[in-house]
């Protein structure tokens, strides 16, 4: 555990660094990100074996969906950080002229980031390459689950970057000594309920937050759709994980039509993807025994099709079909954050929609059909973060796409030149000539005044 005096000197060194403008130089922003990238590259291997002993996922689902995104993040960033740091001229209004009116993006300053346990370094590095790019400096904080993965990042980080600069506490400092300290922003990714504990001490110091949360994500297959695909991609994106993931389908909502086609296809997919799952060293395993047996606890009262098996031992949950689910079921009063699929049938859409409207904003959507008038109207008839058309999961890796949620499910958006934005303050400044003065600003305002300045504006 980082002792709190650490704390206290890490973020006061960080201030004072910060407050010596050298961050602001958009050259040493650019060499610092060159710097993540090649500490990344090199150390890619102990990652790996780290992320492999954490949630048991094989060097390809790591590679995918968390070294090689933080990747193509850095670089992003690295290419565009000079042009997004230059300020941007943007056109005077009638009543500032003669004048130049002009957007700079300037840092906040010292930034925490608060890191979750699932994809731990798709989810701390990507945030920090923004934070890093906007000129701040940054303390993080990871999640104690990760026992092997947060030394080898806390390595990296502590070693690649001067504390003053980006600092990582020891993933078992508690909250409180984080966050007593004052920061000029704070970004966190997490569930819900740290959230509110994260925005109350955010509120002591009135310090801006992004929250990137969760919540029960649907996903809509209707009876236009193909549902041999849409099974492979739900499939696909609801067990990468083994479920544990924020933007992953947590229960389908399917036309009764082709309610009983549609569960054939996942059977076949699932048949076809992850036989033997508790004894292949390529599925991932639940995080610890406590999540372990909070799902396992969900199943006890559901009646299942496909999957069900489970390994204590392995801390593993097959693959899991749940089709007689209803809206009262004891699994869709929470988030599931497992490989532990609901199948709900729906016949009218417009019906299901205003359902859905009474829900807590999920994080993600998502919309199999042919159909383009559904997907339409799911798109505009609720408030989610983001989602797909015919896939999942994929919103994510395009980084010219802002990813955030809404509502219940978070605040604020980044990737990309989102990030830039989130962890910069815009500010707005007006360059007046003295070579004109129009005298009608100036007091007296009597009728004449206000008559013309009526007819001007």
């Amino acid at each position: 555990m980082t002792p709190k005096e650490t704390v206290d000197q890490v973020v006061n060194s960080q201030h004072a660094f910060f407050d010596s403008d050298a961050t602001k130089d958009p050259l040493f922003r650019k060499e610092q990100l060159k710097k993540l990238l090649q500490a990344l590259k090199s150390n890619e291997a102990e990652i790996l074996d780290a992320l492999h002993a954490d949630l048991g996922k094989s060097n390809a689902e790591s590679y995918m969906t968390e070294v090689a995104m933080a990747k193509e993040e850095i670089e992003t960033q690295i290419k565009h950080v000079e042009e997004w740091s230059r300020p941007k001229n943007v056109p005077a209004n009638l009543v500032t002229m003669p004048s130049r009116s002009t957007v700079y993006y300037e840092p906040f300053g010292t930034v925490l980031i608060i890191v979750p346990w699932n994809y731990p370094i798709n989810l701390s590095l990507t945030p920090l390459a923004g934070a890093m790019a906007a000129g701040n400096t940054v303390v993080m904080k990871c999640s104690r689950n990760n026992r092997h993965l947060w030394p080898v990042l806390q390595k990296i980080l502590n070693h690649t970057f001067a504390s003053e600069y980006v600092y990582a506490v020891d993933a078992d400092s508690d909250y409180d000594t984080v966050l007593l300290q004052k920061y000029d922003y704070i970004f966190f990714t997490g569930g819900p309920s740290v959230g509110k504990t994260i925005m109350k001490a955010a509120a002591e110091n009135l310090t801006p937050v992004s929250l990137e949360l969760g919540g029960k994500s649907p996903c809509f297959v209707d009876e236009k759709a193909n549902l041999k695909i849409a099974a492979k991609r739900i499939t696909w994106g609801k067990f990468m994980n083994a479920g544990q993931t924020c933007i992953s389908i947590d229960y389908v909502l399917v036309q009764n039509s082709v309610k009983a086609a549609f569960i054939a296809e996942m059977k076949k997919a699932i048949d076809e993807r992850y036989s033997h799952a508790l004894d292949s060293d390529r599925y991932p395993c639940i995080i610890s025994d406590k999540e372990y047996n909070r799902l396992i606890g969900l199943l006890k009262s559901e009646t299942t099709i496909i999957g069900g098996g489970c390994d204590a031992a392995k801390r593993k949950i097959e693959p899991t079909l749940l089709p007689e689910t209803t809206y009262d079921s004891s699994v869709m009063q929470e988030e599931i954050f497992g490989p532990i699929l609901p199948i709900i049938g729906y016949e009218d859409l417009d019906e299901t929609l205003h359902d859905l409207k009474k829900k807590p904003r999920p994080l993600a959507c998502y919309v199999f059909t042919e159909d383009n008038a559904v997907a339409q109207k799911v798109i505009h008839s609720l408030l989610f973060g983001g989602g797909c058309v015919n896939d999942v999961m994929m919103h994510i890796s395009n980084n010219n796409l802002p990813f955030g949620g809404v509502g219940n499910s978070g605040m604020g958006a980044y990737h990309g030149a989102y990030s830039f934005q989130t962890f910069s303050h815009m500010k707005g400044i007006v360059r007046s000539s003295t070579s004109i003065d129009v005298p009608l600003r100036y007091a007296p305002y009597d009728e004449k005044k206000y008559a013309l300045l009526k007819k001007i504006i």
